[in-house]
């Protein structure tokens, strides 16, 4: 459990110092990721687009994180707040002037071989969209 939780909030940070060779490098290279309100993606090359897509349309860190893990560190869950700034107008989205947002959100982890295997990441479009749209 204690792995699990440490690899997850090790996930987290890299995230937050913007240290994509990090974040990626604690990815399985068959990750499963499941985008919010999206489809499911598979592979870390996969995964490194999206993140390459997320960083050039938004900033964000993630703050009042709580992590947790099952006692075989196996799966676990982060929640957290999303501190962001809409940088560049993604496409079907409203248009980005800079709009800064506060987003609680969540996610999903399977866990194997000391890497993450799969997240599942969840927050509320609706709630997004209303912070941009002003």
């Amino acid at each position: 459990m204690k792995q699990a939780i440490a690899l997850i909030k090790q996930y987290y940070q890299a995230f937050n110092d913007g240290d994509m060779e990090t974040f990626l490098s604690l990815l399985a290279d068959d990750v499963v990721h499941d985008v919010n309100q999206g489809g499911r993606e598979q592979g870390k090359e996969a995964f490194a687009r999206f993140m390459d897509k997320m960083n050039h349309h938004y900033r964000e860190q993630l703050v009042e994180m709580v992590v947790m893990a099952n006692e075989e560190g196996t799966r676990g869950a982060a929640e957290f707040v999303v501190l962001g700034e809409y940088l560049n107008t993604d496409e079907g989205l409203p248009e980005a002037k800079g709009q800064k947002y506060r987003l609680p959100a969540g996610a999903f982890f399977d866990i194997r071989e000391g890497k993450v295997a799969r997240v599942t990441n969840y927050y509320n479009l609706e709630d997004w969209v209303a912070q941009v749209s002003v």
